[in-house]
């Protein structure tokens, strides 16, 4: 019983810093076990505006925040989707080492990494699929959606694998990239000769090296070869995108049937 009460007493202050530390106030409530894994479980708790908010991805001691995009009231079976990486404007360097790639970095409030821990545990919670918007300078917006989407643990090298492609005007430029490691400037994964994150100015599933690099140095449209926030299968090699975001939803039941 004072085991149970002081770990109560505990509970509570974890949940009233992560109320003070969100940009958008969470109140959670309830057991370890309820607690928000990501934006569906937000909107089904009743949060129904996009914003950022405080999720659990590795339980109760290991709060993280992201940006949920609810979409419109007049939809409410339409997805919920956690964002796990944004670009808008370049205000945070994306070149980092493994470390940082693996924990995450920026704010969820404007261009953020999630992490590769928290993105590995997300996807391992429920089936998830993703989509990835993306922008172009001169206000044009396309997607690519893919129905299924993995990242293995560490030991395997956050290995990405994900299938199902729906094209939404982007073309698929993350086919290449399926099933390969995670690579940064200080951990060489790809299947190349030489670093492709040194090569490329980010960090990325590499292979020899990229057709989509999302992770690449923000460079306000036309740019050097591949050293951009790339996607090759829209806007070519030398144009860096304005804004990308890859966001997680889980499959809805006609996602399956489909």
């Amino acid at each position: 019983m004072i085991v149970s009460i002081a770990y109560a007493a505990y509970f509570s202050i974890l949940c009233s810093k992560i109320v003070k530390m969100s940009d958008t106030p969470v109140v959670v409530s309830g057991t370890p076990e309820s607690l928000p894994v990501d934006c569906s479980d937000l909107y089904s708790n009743g949060f129904g505006n996009s914003g950022v908010y405080t999720i659990f991805p590795a339980g109760p001691t290991s709060p993280v925040q992201v940006f949920c995009e609810m979409g419109s009231m007049d939809a409410p079976d339409s997805n919920k989707w956690t964002v796990i990486q944004r670009r808008t404007d370049g205000t945070i360097n994306f070149y980092r080492g493994w470390e940082q790639y693996k924990t995450g970095f920026g704010q969820a409030s404007s261009e953020y990494w999630l992490g590769l821990e928290n993105i590995h545990l997300l996807s391992g919670k429920k089936s998830y699929k993703l989509r990835v918007d993306m922008e172009d300078f001169d206000g044009a917006k396309v997607f690519a959606e893919y129905s299924s989407f993995n990242v293995a643990p560490e030991k395997d090298g956050y290995r990405l694998t994900f299938s199902g492609f729906k094209d939404g005007g982007a073309g698929d430029s993350m086919h290449v990239h399926n099933g390969q490691k995670f690579s940064t400037f200080d951990m060489d994964q790809d299947s190349f000769a030489q670093n492709c994150a040194k090569m490329f100015l980010g960090g990325w599933w590499y292979v020899d090296c990229h057709h989509a690099n999302p992770n690449g140095e923000y460079l306000w449209g036309e740019s050097h070869y591949g050293l951009g926030v790339i996607w090759n299968s829209w806007k070519g090699r030398t144009y860096s995108l304005k804004a990308i975001a890859f966001k997680l939803s889980p499959q809805l039941e006609l996602d399956v049937i489909r």
